[in-house]
């Protein structure tokens, strides 16, 4: 139970303080111990851990109990701590087995089917982890489900009242099933620190706790070497109402002020409030964005590719590109150098392109040194992508005084214009939005980049769309010069030849 609530049943209770250097040390000694029989155990905490002995006691020609009494034994010499064990077929029943004979026992379980249900058809839906309070109370005493035999016989309604992984892993239960092998290594997604506190609408106090919780994020962050953008807020309300706010920040950051800044604006929004919890999570790693889908391409590769694909067709030069996907894909040769498929420039002219251009722009002090940080495979991709727009311009009929000879004849706009490198200032500092990206973070820069080029793009197609506006104005106008007015209806409202409904029926009367 938390800590205050303790404190109120028990006011002379004594806090033993904790040491979790200590406890790290002896963790780290038993899983020594583990490693000699399984090299990839898993670790469900300090003090648990899942092995797999089927291997050692095949080589060793010894049962499971044996193996686990002989760990046991270890871990005691090692380390002074007594262990349970429990030996199963699979990692459900052996964590249900090392519960049976505590402490400084252990169960064995023998890997028969008609054994393992038996001993499941009897074992209470409490015993099983993952199934805690609030669902025995809604499989007991709402459903009727006292052991895990019972769910394998209400099925159907399991599947019926819950979600398909909630009946899934409930119909496992009942049968017995378990995971036996070794799950993958899933690389992180978020980071959080949270604390728990009596109920206060001290703002005073909730700031204070803001900061400390920003200091202990951003340690941890530094810790595994971390920077993220999206930065979350989570607060319990006194009413344990759940409250989640979320903000993305404009760079990648683990700096504690950063975190404090963003925070205190978040928590701010939502005063006045009672709180008793309040956690700051921060996630999309830079990791993920590097770690991406690499078939995911950008914005100038697929309008490069598409238009030039389309010019390619309406060409009759031999000289014009195709740009299909499966033909012109870059690839590495054996010697490590990148050449490009039905492309006319080699990859050695490209290179020393490249130097050249490189050279050129640093003596001239329009790009700092620290931005030759680049990969040459992309500042291959931008020089193949401008050659192939300044043939693509080249190649592109004059259409200028197309509309004076014919007024009839459709134009066709060019939407792509030659592509110019965005240069940054100081080597991090946008010269277009002022955003600012360090050198190592080149995918961002890039996706950047593509930002204005689409931008750019919008903007040209805009006013070309635009410039051909008032020719249609003329038009329109020449043809209401030649249009004929309208005959105008003559007046109906003409009193000489009309009479009140009411003076027409006074007449007929005298008249009768």
């Amino acid at each position: 139970m938390p800590g205050f609530i303790a404190r109120k049943l028990c006011p002379d209770l004594i806090f033993v303080p904790v040491d979790f250097t200590k406890y790290t040390h002896y963790s780290d000694l038993t899983r020594k111990v583990f490693r000699n029989y399984d090299p990839h155990f898993i670790a469900g905490s300090l003090d648990e851990a899942y092995l797999d002995i089927t291997e050692v006691c095949r080589e060793r020609g010894l049962s499971g109990g044996e193996i686990a009494e002989e760990l046991r034994s270890s871990v005691y010499s090692e380390t002074g701590l007594t262990c349970s064990a429990g030996v199963a077929a699979n990692r459900l029943l052996a964590k249900v087995c090392s519960d049976i004979n505590k402490p400084n026992g252990q169960f064995v379980l023998q890997n028969d089917r008609s054994t393992v249900m038996t001993f499941v058809s009897f074992l209470p839906v409490r015993k099983i982890g993952g199934i805690g309070k609030v669902t025995e109370h809604i499989l007991k005493d709402a459903l009727g489900i006292k052991t895990c035999e019972e769910m394998v016989q209400k099925g159907s309604l399991l599947y019926a009242l819950f979600s398909q992984s909630s009946a899934d892993f409930f119909l496992s239960v009942g049968l017995g099933l378990g995971g036996t092998n070794t799950p993958q290594v899933r690389s992180r997604k978020s980071i959080s620190s949270e604390r728990t506190f009596a109920a206060t609408g001290d703002e005073r106090l909730l700031y204070s706790k803001l900061d400390e919780l920003a200091e202990m994020l951003s340690h941890d962050m530094k810790k595994e070497g971390l920077t993220a953008r999206t930065l979350t807020l989570k607060l319990k309300t006194a009413s344990f109402e759940i409250r989640s706010r979320a903000v993305s920040l404009q760079r990648y950051t683990c700096s504690s002020d950063d975190i404090l800044k963003h925070a205190t604006k978040l928590l701010k929004a939502e005063l006045p409030v009672s709180v008793r919890l309040i956690g700051l999570r921060m996630s999309q790693f830079v990791e993920e964005i590097r770690n991406s889908d690499p078939s995911q391409g950008t914005i100038t590769k697929f309008i490069v590719q598409k238009d030039s694909s389309r010019q390619a067709q309406d060409l009759d030069d031999n000289d014009s590109f195709d740009l299909d996907a499966n033909k012109n894909c870059l690839s590495n040769d054996e010697s490590g150098n990148v050449s490009f498929g039905s492309h006319e420039t080699s990859s050695a002219h490209l290179k020393d392109v490249v130097e050249y251009e490189e050279r050129s722009q640093i003596d001239s002090g329009k790009v700092i040194p620290n931005q030759e940080c680049m990969k040459k495979e992309e500042r291959l991709q931008i020089l193949e992508g401008d050659s192939l727009l300044k043939k693509y311009k080249e190649c592109k009929p004059d259409t200028s005084h197309s509309m004076n000879d014919n007024s009839n004849a459709t134009e066709a706009v060019s939407v792509f214009p030659q592509t110019e490198p965005l240069y940054w200032i100081d080597g991090y500092k946008c010269v277009l939005c002022g955003i600012e990206l360090p050198p190592s973070f080149v995918e961002e820069r890039q996706e950047h980049s593509d930002f204005h080029l689409a931008q750019r793009l919008q903007n040209e197609e805009t006013g070309s769309s635009s410039s051909t506006t008032p020719s249609k104005r003329r038009i329109l106008g020449k043809e209401k010069v030649n249009s004929k007015p309208k005959k105008q209806k003559p007046d109906q409202k003409d009193s000489s030849k009309h009479i009140p409904i009411h003076a027409f029926f006074t007449k007929s009367n005298q008249n009768s």
